[in-house]
């Protein structure tokens, strides 16, 4: 890449050589050029005429880099390939359920979802201690499922377009008519012997219904209408004892591999790019949310008063972009990315067109509590 990057400097000195003094070398020869260039020269040590020399060898080394970089724009359009779109499903009223996702209602079969889906693109931990499958084609008809020891659906989530309900709620539904529908949400829930309060602030509503627990989630961007999905046996949600599950390396892990999936969801709901897994930034990450973590606070400069781009460069990462979210105390990385979205500075980090990947960290307080960390890159 050095190398690279020397022959297109020198290729821009001569380029910027050939248009200021060009003109003279073909009307007079190569050493009439060559004296008219050495005269700049004087010029420029002598004083006087320096803003002359300079600007006539900077308009030709400009002129050179706009020729040069749109090349390489245009060329670079015309290799990207287009994302191959994949054709949605077509959506049916449920069966038995209120709801259902991809046509998949909880107590389906694992064989009856793969059927319809195909095999998991990743199975990560996640805070009822079952696994989420994630199911896609590179993230258009995005959704997870969890299943009991008997292959049967306790869980289900999306955040696209792959929602039905018997009452005609889908994405893009106003919340006003959710509630409508729906009646009223759920305002607390029963955790062993404590009492934990729902408090949204209007990001979204949680209604037992069904024999489970659906949250449905709200886009405040998007005229508060549903963005996505979950749904929860009610078995599986009062066998969660506590708010905040156990900590564990399989729960870190599947908390920072489910934000990068949920972004890339989201993304390509947007019509934008699909981010790549950046393993470098990744630590670093991970660093800033067990620094939060240890030391009890919660902000982008840690306690040194570095900033994500001071860590990053600590980390010898090079970068032309860069971002950074941070969320803490949300139970789970689906209620961290749907708060994320609905915050105006991490949404754009989020649906940043010209970013390229992402790496995700990670960290727990001792009481349980998960700290999380998104850095975004352009290198």
């Amino acid at each position: 890449m050095r190398k690279l990057f020397n022959i297109v400097v020198l290729l821009l000195l001569l380029g910027g050589f050939w248009y200021g003094y060009g003109k003279d070398i073909q009307e007079s020869g190569f050493k009439a050029g060559v004296r008219s260039f050495v005269s700049d020269v004087r010029s420029l040590i002598n004083g006087p005429e320096v803003s002359n020399a300079l600007d006539k060898l900077n308009t030709g080394v400009n002129y050179l880099i706009g020729e040069l970089t749109e090349t390489l724009d245009n060329a670079s359009k015309e290799e990207q390939p287009e994302t191959e779109q994949v054709k949605k499903p077509t959506l049916e009223a449920p069966a038995e359920a209120s709801f259902s996702v991809r046509n998949i209602e909880i107590g389906d079969t694992k064989a009856a979802v793969e059927k319809l889906a195909g095999e998991a693109k990743r199975q990560t931990r996640n805070e009822y201690g079952v696994d989420w499958f994630a199911y896609h084609e590179n993230y258009q008809n995005f959704f997870m499922v969890a299943y009991d020891t008997d292959d049967k659906v306790v869980g289900l989530y999306t955040n696209q377009d792959l929602i039905s309900s018997k009452q005609g709620i889908k994405r893009g539904t106003p919340k006003e008519a959710v509630t409508e529908k729906l009646g009223d949400p759920v305002t607390k829930l029963l955790k062993g012997n404590v009492y934990y309060q729902i408090r949204s602030d209007g990001e979204y509503d949680m209604f037992e219904m069904d024999k489970s627990y659906v949250t449905i989630f709200y886009d405040k961007h998007e005229k508060n209408t549903v963005t996505s999905i979950q749904i929860i046996d009610a078995k599986l949600e009062k066998q969660k004892s506590a708010y905040f599950a156990e900590a564990s390396p399989e729960l870190k892990n599947g908390f920072e591999y489910q934000l990068f999936d949920l972004t890339n969801a989201s993304r390509v709901n947007h019509d934008l790019s699909v981010l790549s897994w950046d393993k470098q930034v990744k630590v670093t990450a991970q660093d800033h949310s067990a620094d939060m973590a240890v030391n009890h606070y919660f902000n982008h400069n840690n306690l040194e008063g570095e900033s994500p781009f001071d860590r990053m460069k600590d980390d010898k990462i090079t970068f032309r972009m860069a971002g950074e979210n941070l969320a803490a105390g949300q139970n789970s990385s689906i209620f961290a990315h749907e708060g994320l979205m609905n915050s105006i500075g991490h949404r754009e980090n989020k649906l940043q067109k010209d970013f390229e990947s992402l790496g995700v960290g990670v960290a727990f307080e001792d009481n349980a509590k998960p700290y999380y960390t998104e850095n975004y890159l352009t290198k």
